[in-house]
């Protein structure tokens, strides 16, 4: 057995002969990676900082999921409908359900504990070995090739090896613990989307709070009433003429522009994602630890106004606020292809997409209030290359979620869950055909990657689905 030094003296490694694939993350990028390289036949890692897998939707209280769709179309696949199809089979999620908002095509709530418990027996039916509570701590190279890594865990420091990596950290701590190029935040001041510390509130009335709804209407975001009977669950933004007023007293210091809420798995359980924390930088850590501290006290702030001020809120209290705070951007990676949003508006068609996806570009303001919307055209969807998950100055690196190599404003489209599982789908197929072939990533043949992902269910050519009558609509 071999034995590492550390502060404390000497500590055993595993002993083992070096990883094919090790993936740094285990949020649900980061899980659809490693479990789609242990699938492909590649000896997978997978290491995690906390003791479950999910990322932000297990440990930061997102949700839901949004959007497995462009329109009516299905536009994501894989490993992350099957993620959805175990967790309805447990009745901890509706599936696919129509946005009450009319701002995403289609949301999916679920129960997070039932989330980690699913990603569990995925990674261990697969063959991913897990490896939780550890930190990410050294990369180490051999020019242009990540050959270790160095993580904190339970014991001491442990040295991994592998033939290839995927960094699904979400910050790109791997990217630039290695020295590939990293870019942060918007182009003109490097500073990031809001965090924003998620709170999970109950009981509320839902159907108080929906005749609240229909009394005062333009009070609200919904752009049809009729969808309040359709949906099996409400998302809603609004309580616009009370939360100004709230502001104007002085009662409330959130700088954003409205209440966005949305309903759990759990009936009368709801996702409040109002607090807006802005000018800190979620990678550094004394700024971090400031926003989290701000991130509480701006919830607690909230859950007075919504008992007070909020119809169907009376007898409701805050469940839980997240493990952490919630991310929407940070470090990204600079790959062989960078993601713009003219990309993404004009749906270019890359030879080498290997994920699809149907969010609008959603950017909140780094600067405070409004949230900048840019829609697609009804249905319109866009195709992600391989070429942007894969690091630059690195051969054997590649990324997956919200670090791929993207512009801020691209960025603020494909970071969310869905696509970011696709994504994750694709580095960790890629990473297995690149330690099969004895090559690295950017040497396989896109089309190679393609017909693999297909394989595994992927969807790459969602007129293929219409043809077959596949994609049907979300469920109401």
């Amino acid at each position: 057995m071999a034995f590492i030094e550390t502060p404390r003296g000497t500590v055993p490694t595993s002993g083992r002969e070096p990883w094919d694939v090790i993936v740094a993350g285990g949020g649900v990028s980061g899980c659809m990676a490693a479990i789609a390289s242990a699938r492909m036949g590649a000896r997978t890692l997978l290491i995690e900082r906390y003791g479950f897998l999910g990322g932000s939707l297990s440990n930061a209280g997102v949700g839901p999921m949004m959007t497995f769709h462009a329109g009516k179309r299905q536009v994501v696949g894989g490993l992350a409908q099957e993620l959805v199809e175990r967790l309805m089979l447990l009745q901890a999620s509706p599936g696919p359900i129509e946005d009450t908002t009319g701002y995403a095509s289609s949301v999916t709530p679920f129960d997070p504990e039932a989330l980690k418990f699913v990603l569990d027996e995925m990674a261990c039916e697969s063959g991913v070995e897990v490896l939780f509570h550890a930190r990410l701590a050294q990369a180490c190279c051999e020019g242009r090739r990540v050959a270790s890594i160095r993580v904190a865990a339970k014991g001491g420091e442990q040295t991994l090896e592998a033939r290839c990596f995927v960094d699904a950290t979400g910050d790109g701590d791997l990217a630039w613990l290695s020295g590939a190029a990293v870019e942060q935040g918007r182009q003109e001041d490097g500073l990031c989307q809001p965090m924003t510390t998620n709170m999970r509130i109950g009981p509320v009335d839902i159907a108080e709070l929906k005749a609240e709804i229909r009394r005062h209407p333009q009070n609200f975001n919904i752009r049809d009433l009729s969808a309040l009977d359709r949906s099996p669950r409400l998302s809603v933004a609004g309580f616009y003429r009370e939360f100004e007023s709230a502001k104007a007293a002085g009662l409330l210091s959130t700088q954003r522009e409205d209440v966005l809420l949305f309903e759990t798995n759990q009936p009368g359980e709801m996702i409040a994602n109002t607090t807006r924390v802005i000018h800190l930088n979620p990678v550094d850590p004394w700024e971090l630890s400031k926003a989290e501290r701000e991130g509480r006290r701006q919830a607690h702030e909230l859950m007075r106004f919504f008992k007070t001020r909020c119809a169907g809120f009376e007898k409701a209290v805050l469940l839980s606020t997240g493990v952490q705070i919630g991310v929407r951007e940070s470090r990204r990676i600079v790959g062989d292809w960078m993601l713009t949003q003219e990309d993404l508006l004009a749906s270019r068609d890359f030879e080498d997409a290997v994920a699809l996806g149907g969010y609008p570009i959603d950017i909140h303001n780094p600067d405070g209030a409004h949230t900048k919307t840019i829609r697609l055209k009804p249905g319109q969807y866009y195709r992600i290359p391989l070429r942007c998950l894969i690091a630059r100055d690195r051969d054997n690196l590649l990324a997956a979620g919200r670090c791929i190599s993207a512009t801020h404003e691209a960025c603020a489209a494909i970071r969310v869950s869905p696509i970011a599982m696709a994504v994750g789908q694709a580095a960790g197929t890629a990473a297995a055909l690149s330690v099969r072939a004895g090559c690295d990533p950017r040497e396989l043949d896109p089309a190679q990657v393609r017909a693999a992902l297909l394989r595994q269910g992927a969807i790459l050519c969602p007129e293929e689905n219409d043809r077959e009558g596949k994609n049907d609509d979300c469920q109401s």
